[in-house]
């Protein structure tokens, strides 16, 4: 299995990059993952309804037709850390040979396609976080999924 994890946008904060970076070093230990990130030109007029048909254009083009599409989404499904390395584990013993995109949305969230290309969506928090905050939270339940998986002691709950 390869993960793939498509960011929409570019990261502009410096710190949020260094945690990406520390992040996707630590899991490049456990899988094959991979970050792409679809930078973004904003339509005339600013609309959210374009921006987001705009950027489901852009996804679309990295998304291949047998990919399980895993969005992060604040009406996805709730799970706590060892359900989300359950989850992952499942799907390692499942789909070995496929690849797991997961995709974090722009400032508007999906597009109405996008959703209905998706074959999951999962919530980090009832609450809202910025689009690039929930890059590193994000990649460290990833890292701490497979410290759950390989019963390292990151994980101490």
């Amino acid at each position: 299995m390869k993960i793939l994890l498509i960011l929409t946008g570019k990261t502009t904060k410096e710190w949020i990059t260094q945690g990406i970076n520390y992040y996707y070093d630590k899991i490049l230990h456990y899988i094959n993952f991979e970050i792409n990130t679809i930078n973004i030109t904003k339509p005339a007029g600013h609309l959210p309804d374009l921006i987001k048909n705009s950027e489901a254009e852009k996804q679309f083009k990295i998304i291949k037709k047998e990919d399980i599409v895993i969005l992060l989404d604040e009406n996805g499904k709730s799970m706590n850390s060892k359900n989300f390395a359950l989850f992952i584990e499942k799907l390692m013993n499942t789909i070995s040979n496929k690849r797991v995109v997961f995709i974090i949305g722009g400032a508007y969230g999906f597009s109405k396609k996008i959703i209905e290309r998706a074959n999951f969506k999962i919530s980090l928090s009832a609450m809202t976080f910025s689009h690039q905050v929930v890059r590193i939270l994000f990649m460290e339940q990833i890292y701490r999924a497979f410290t759950i998986i390989n019963n390292e002691p990151y994980h101490h709950a």
